[in-house]
């Protein structure tokens, strides 16, 4: 069998921890190979729906450090799909995250059997100054930043990461080999997120690159408020993104 289970909000997920991290992240590796764990859970989560701190968090790095789970954040129509299936077809547990905010957003979707290999990220938007790498509503966040970046005359490439265990850092060394400029984007909370990690690998591999430092965009280290005044002064927005893309272009 291969289980699809939804917890319906990712927050859920601390009810799993021991089956997820002590178990089924473990079996292959300790029997040798001789089972695997073919499981998807599928985690809604993200904040912006005034559903308050304990439904509206964003977990996906604490999963990202759990060696035998993948980590999959599809951002797209078409990558929930493609990202989906080849969840549900690999042999090791997959954590797949999709934001609740964006359900019942509509665009392409192929038809027939179509699939993203689990790893592979994609240049959503070329650009020559500087590589906004994002997955998930961070996508949409640099999406929504384009219009302004290009008034400022910064030519921005997007990246969208899809997967970030595997994470395709071929693809991202190679754009910021010809951007030499990186922000990356988040909803997470700063300390401890996704963007640390991906910040790392950029220093450790394509240091030499770089002709900025690299800046992280992401939410304030606080649980979610369910006050909407006080919820979007958490999160990361739009302008964020603006402001870090022109600090390290020098614009």
């Amino acid at each position: 069998m291969r289980p699809f289970v939804d917890l319906h909000f990712s927050d859920f997920v601390t009810c799993a921890m021991d089956e997820l991290t002590n178990q089924a992240a473990k079996i292959r590796y300790m029997l040798s190979g001789q089972v695997s764990v073919p499981m998807v859970i599928w985690c809604p989560d993200g904040a912006g729906l005034r559903a308050a701190a304990q439904h509206s968090q964003s977990l996906e790095a604490w999963f990202v450090h759990t060696p035998g789970l993948k980590v999959a954040v599809p951002s797209e129509p078409a990558d929930v799909k493609g990202l989906i299936k080849s969840a549900i077809r690999d042999d090791d547990p997959v954590m797949v995250f999709q934001h609740k905010k964006f359900f019942a957003k509509e665009g392409p979707v192929p038809k027939g059997d179509f699939t993203i290999p689990l790893g592979q990220a994609a240049i959503k938007r070329a650009g020559k100054d500087i590589t906004l790498l994002s997955y998930g509503s961070g996508f949409y966040l640099c999406q929504e930043a384009l219009g302004e970046l290009d008034k400022l005359g910064i030519d921005a490439e997007v990246i969208d990461l899809r997967t970030l265990k595997p994470l395709d850092m071929a693809l991202v060394a190679e754009s910021i080999k010809k951007t030499h400029r990186a922000v990356i984007v988040h909803e997470a909370c700063l300390t401890g997120g996704f963007g640390a990690e991906l910040s790392a690998r950029i220093q450790d591999e394509v240091f030499d690159y770089l002709d900025a430092p690299i800046k992280r965009v992401a939410a304030k280290d606080f649980p979610i408020p369910f006050s909407p005044p006080l919820e979007d002064y958490v999160l990361p927005n739009v302008a964020d993104v603006i402001e870090a893309a022109r600090v390290v272009t020098y614009r």
